[in-house]
């Protein structure tokens, strides 16, 4: 187990501890760790949407078959071309 040293505090008005207080009661667990469970099931839902990209499904099958299809970068084949005929590391 992890050793807690933080401290959290909150102003809460008398209905909403109650609410709380039961709430952590039905779940069986402490107050404190009833609202620490809850507190972090949301953080970490908010903090996965800022790193989940969602889109509709047929954008994302038009996304993948664009990527599978080659295109043929005639420009970054002419470069690769000239870069053959011109290296960079001359051999001594």
């Amino acid at each position: 187990m992890v050793a807690k040293s933080d401290r959290l505090e909150a102003r809460v008005s008398r209905e909403q501890r109650k609410t709380l207080e039961r709430a952590a009661n039905l779940a069986g667990t402490s107050l404190s760790a009833f609202v620490i469970d809850a507190a972090m099931e949301r953080a970490q839902d908010l903090v996965a949407a800022q790193l989940t990209t969602t889109v509709p499904a047929d954008f994302f099958d038009r996304v993948i078959g664009a990527i599978d299809r080659a295109d043929s970068a005639p420009g970054l084949a002419n470069a690769a071309r000239r870069a053959e005929r011109r290296p960079r590391i001359a051999n001594r």
